[in-house]
């Protein structure tokens, strides 16, 4: 038995030694993305190929802790009901033993080829990193090709993280990676086979331009066009907070700009975050047959109190977004849930107008564990507009200061904490609550927060205040529990 075949083996008794106990966990999601025991980070190979949806994810199936990493694998033909495959990649290889670290998919002459990072640490303890490639006939049975580049001079082996694309006749990679100065950057290679990959030059970051000295090292980046723009997104790491800005561990975000295919040259625009919420990194694109440009990210951040979520005592740890469209309005992102999640909703939607006059007024019906909440025609000419979701998360707007404010308790110590962003007015809201996550879309999707929150299981409350006199209407859906 091949040590690839030992591994695959490992991971089915994990699996089904454990499939009682992730069951029982009442802060088990009910359609969101999640491992089936273990632990579950970035996004990968996130692509349609073939009229069905192939999202990869980073997963350690053997502790609630990271390690050396497999690709898990989810498919779906919907976006909402997702089928958990064998895995696809295992650690089994010299140049991966380490991890399979994250990287991307795209469709060549009828196969599916995935690039990803191939992690070893050596007997030294020095780390080294390998840009890999397998193919695959027909999407759950990978052939490994091995290394696909070698490291270019001037860079740490802090080097991984690749996202492939076509344009025009050429194949282009952009690569995470950290300088020898110890700055973030991002590089960019090109091929015209998938297999030949050549040097073109630093993207962004380094120690010039508009991204120098910004944070150690870059991860996760993907470089595509929509409508007129060239959007890079990545996830940098060693920002200090700034204001409202950059108060998790690491940051996802992008830049707006110029790229030019034949020098490889990309002028852009400042960085924005992404999500102003406590809970997203790694996020990551594809394009569909419709046309949509839709992101997947993982509603954590690495090192971010990941051993203090009480789902580890239940075998598993983290979970993904749920997959969103994007959509520019003239330098900004916009990110609105995918059309399809409205097939989640059980039966029409319970529709109620709500004035508040500096009270507090709790819901008339209980609003359930699992739930997607429109709140619009808002009127708040004065003063600040709250609500507060089982007890635990608490969102509020103030007219006057013009800020918007998520709280939760947190689950390292009940201490309530907060993000919060400037927001100039509030006209609509529109949430995803699942047993222990919440999506929040600002304004048609101009502003979003993500987090993980953890209730009282038994706890169902919706509660909405105001110091001033406040009207809108509220439409709610129970959701369908998919996992």
């Amino acid at each position: 038995m091949t040590n690839d075949q030992k591994l695959r083996v490992q991971v089915t008794e994990e699996i089904d030694k454990h499939k009682g106990i992730v069951e029982k966990d009442p802060h088990r999601l009910h359609y969101h993305l999640m491992p089936p025991v273990g632990l579950l980070n970035d996004p990968n190979g996130f692509i349609q190929w073939r009229g069905t949806y192939h999202l990869f994810y980073q997963w350690m199936p053997f502790k609630t802790d990271h390690g050396a990493k497999f690709w898990g694998h989810y498919t779906s033909k919907d976006l909402v009901n997702w089928q958990h495959e064998e895995v696809a990649l295992t650690p089994a290889e010299w140049f991966e033993k380490n991890g399979c670290y994250s990287g991307s998919a795209i469709e060549h002459e009828g196969k599916l080829y995935l690039f990803y990072t191939g992690n070893v640490k050596n007997e030294h303890g020095k780390r080294e990193s390998y840009q890999c490639l397998a193919t695959s006939h027909d999407g759950s049975h990978f052939k490994k090709h091995g290394p696909v580049t070698t490291l270019p001079d001037g860079f740490t082996a802090h080097f991984r993280d690749p996202k492939v694309w076509q344009q025009g006749d050429r194949y282009f990679m952009v690569i995470g990676a950290q300088t020898e100065t110890l700055k973030g950057a991002i590089v960019l290679f090109q091929s015209d086979d998938l297999i030949d990959w050549k040097w073109v030059r630093m993207l962004t970051g380094g120690d010039s331009g508009a991204l120098a000295d910004f944070g150690y090292m870059f991860e996760c980046p993907d470089l595509f066009h929509l409508d007129g723009k060239d959007v890079l997104v990545f996830s940098p790491q060693g920002l200090k907070p700034d204001g409202m800005k950059y108060h998790n561990v690491y940051q996802a975000g992008y830049t707006v700009g110029v790229f030019d295919p034949t020098t490889g040259m990309y002028e852009h625009d400042e960085f924005t975050e992404l999500d102003r919420g406590f809970d997203f990194y790694a996020p990551q694109t594809t394009v569909d047959d419709q046309g949509r440009r839709l992101l997947f990210a993982w509603m954590s951040v690495p090192d971010q109190d990941e051993q203090m979520h009480p789902t580890i005592t239940y075998k598993w740890l983290h979970t993904m977004t749920l997959p969103r469209e994007l959509q520019i309005n003239g330098d900004k992102l916009y990110q609105v849930p995918v059309k399809e999640l409205e097939d989640l909703r059980k039966g029409d939607a319970v529709v109620e107008e709500v004035l508040l006059a500096n009270t507090i007024k709790q819901a008339e019906r209980a609003y359930g564990q699992a739930f997607e909440l429109l709140i619009e025609k808002m009127e708040l000419d004065e003063g600040w507009f709250e609500m507060t979701i089982r007890h635990a998360v608490r969102i509020v707007y103030s007219s006057e200061q013009r800020v918007l404010t998520l709280e939760r308790k947190s689950y390292v110590d009940g201490v309530i904490e907060k993000r919060q962003c400037e927001l100039d007015h509030l006209s609509n809201l529109r949430l995803f609550v699942d047993t222990s996550s919440i999506e929040l879309f600002i304004n048609d999707g101009a502003e979003v927060f993500t987090a993980r929150f953890y209730p009282s299981p038994n706890d169902d409350q919706m509660v909405f205040g105001s110091s001033s006199t406040c009207r809108f209407w509220v439409k709610r859906w129970e959701l369908d529990k998919v996992f």
